[in-house]
């Protein structure tokens, strides 16, 4: 029977992100070791024998940021389409895979609008609101950004990419017998690392106030899916298992 899945990607290492910036609307590459690191990544992870099989993505979303798209190029999956963007960086060498899926970037999954918090750590944000008279220790889960995004507003826009996903990509095909001549279900994103953890809650209908209890690495991959091959049952994969012919 098929399950369908999410792999999330987390963006490669940026500059602010090795320093623990808040990196929201700024708009600033890849490192060099970020480049080299996600390069790595496709060519562990990505083929028809591996734990993403380009030739199984029905769709893939990515976010309107350059770091996320250049990620995305450096994951080399063998799209056969032009991609919505002007390449960030050189031709990667050709793949011995095809992928046919649809590359969309969108708005829904860009970063949380970190608003005053752009560009400063956790120290600098719990030190400025300190002096700003607020007495609890910040927690974006629960208190959002001043001048940017509040929880209710992520939701808002995760939740619509949620309903999209699973009406257009993984109810086609959840719970079908699988055959050669079946039509792929998987979904790709590539966006960032808080945004990316609040998808992870939504998909499992938890509240962003609960807060995740997991983390996405710079360049990480992460993978959600459903239990019992019900639309009912969306779960966190901990640990998915490549793909190898029968």
């Amino acid at each position: 029977m098929t399950t369908p899945r999410v792999f999330l990607v987390r963006h490669g290492e940026t500059e602010w992100s090795l320093n623990g910036k808040h990196t929201g609307l700024t708009d600033i590459p890849l490192t060099a070791n970020g480049e080299k690191r996600v390069k790595a990544t496709g060519r562990a992870l990505v083929g028809d024998d591996r734990l993403i099989v380009p030739r199984q993505l029905a769709h893939i979303y990515v976010s309107p940021r350059r770091r996320a798209q250049r990620t995305f190029e450096l994951l080399n999956l063998g799209i056969t389409d032009p991609l919505p963007w002007k390449k960030h960086g050189e031709k990667l060498p050709d793949v011995p895979h095809d992928c046919g899926a649809r590359v969309e970037v969108t708005n829904d999954i860009r970063e949380w609008d970190y608003g005053d918090y752009e560009g400063i750590t956790s120290p600098e944000i719990r030190k400025i609101r300190a002096e700003q008279g607020f007495t609890e220790k910040w927690d974006i889960w629960r208190d959002g950004c001043v001048g940017g995004e509040s929880p209710a507003e992520i939701t808002e826009r995760l939740d619509r990419l949620i309903k999209d996903i699973r009406d257009k990509w993984h109810a086609p095909v959840i719970g079908k017998p699988k055959s050669e001549n079946q039509h792929p279900g998987d979904v790709l994103i590539v966006a960032h690392g808080h945004i990316l953890r609040a998808f992870a809650l939504r998909w499992t209908d938890k509240t962003l106030q609960e807060g995740p209890a997991f983390l996405l690495e710079a360049g990480g991959v992460g993978t959600l899916s459903y239990e019992h091959h019900s639309l009912e049952e969306p779960a966190i994969l901990l640990g998915g298992a490549f793909v190898v012919s029968s």
